[in-house]
């Protein structure tokens, strides 16, 4: 099964905090860390741990932060032959807080990143043998997500789109994707509503992306699990009772692992399940790609959990 990633590679610098501080605040922080992060690198790095062979689309910059990158990529088996590097733009860097409770605050320089062109995605992906699914956060320029879509459609792949940052999106991408992955604030922004207060909210918000022309609708709601609408059925992924340690990752575990189910033929709501897991298992964990879990740890929780019931 192929998997092909097109998106961001960022170092992440990792503070714990006691809490994340308020406009003007100034707060004394932990231990300080450095983890290969980004949320196409993390997405793809998950997809492989569960057993998918992975193809990574991006772009560094020249320098140690990118060679890093690059580095553990390859170490997980992932190919990194279309991850390019940029000569004159730094690697993309994000700055992430996170608190006692293992919530985190990030923001994201982006970098190189934005570098990755539409011309560049449209080579990679020619150069790629098979695509079962297209995996895409949006951390990349718009065109280029966009080409790739349009790409991977042609060639009948599953197309697994993760709108984070948050942005508003045109119809025209909308229509191109199998399965939209917003949590519940990207969701709200993307519909134009105030942000979710309920499931019935978030029914609301998905009943506006899918008459925009969304197939599938896959929203992540922390430790409230996760809802799947199509405009026909609505089913609950629960999520698992855990103690949080570092969420940083687990959305991004999520989606790697989502997409993993989606190769295996399992549907969408099967899928979910395989995801809320193996997300779980990251949140108990410090860092992003290090807490990310592989497949038999997975599969062990998830008996565990149906034997406890």
């Amino acid at each position: 099964m192929n998997i092909v990633v097109v998106g961001s590679l960022n170092m992440d610098l990792v503070v714990r905090i006691a809490q994340i501080p308020r406009p003007g605040e100034t707060l004394l922080g932990g231990v300080f860390k450095t983890f290969p992060g980004g949320k196409g690198a993390n997405q793809a790095v998950a997809a492989a741990r569960l057993g998918a062979h992975v193809i990574m689309i991006g772009c560094v910059g020249d320098d140690a932060f990118g060679q890093e990158m690059r580095n553990a990529l390859i170490a997980e088996g992932i190919d990194t032959t279309h991850v390019l590097v940029h000569p004159e733009s730094a690697t993309g860097v994000a700055l992430i807080q996170v608190d006692a409770k293992g919530q985190n605050s990030i923001a994201v320089a982006s970098g190189a990143n934005f570098q990755l062109t539409a011309a560049d995605v449209e080579k990679a992906m020619q150069a790629v043998g098979k695509i079962d699914v297209l995996v895409m956060p949006l951390e990349t320029p718009l065109e280029t997500i966009y080409t790739a879509a349009k790409i991977a459609s042609i060639r009948g792949a599953k197309i697994l789109l993760n709108p984070a940052p948050a942005q508003v999106l045109n119809q025209d991408l909308l229509k191109l994707v199998d399965v939209l992955l917003p949590n519940e604030y990207e969701i709200a922004l993307m519909a134009g509503l105030p942000p979710l207060q309920s499931a019935a909210d978030a029914r609301n918000a998905a009943e506006k992306l899918l008459s925009l022309g969304a197939r599938n609708l896959l929203v992540t709601m922390g430790g409230q699990g996760a809802i799947f609408f199509d405009g026909k059925m609505e089913s609950k992924i629960s999520a698992y009772p855990i103690q949080a340690v570092d969420t940083t990752a687990a959305g991004d575990c999520f989606v790697g692992a989502l997409a993993v189910g989606l190769c295996e033929g399992k549907s969408i709501v099967a899928s979910a399940e395989f995801a809320s897991a193996a997300a779980a298992i990251s949140a108990t964990r410090d860092g992003a790609q290090p807490s990310l879990p592989r497949r038999e740890e997975v599969i062990q929780f998830m008996n565990e959990r149906s034997k406890s019931k």
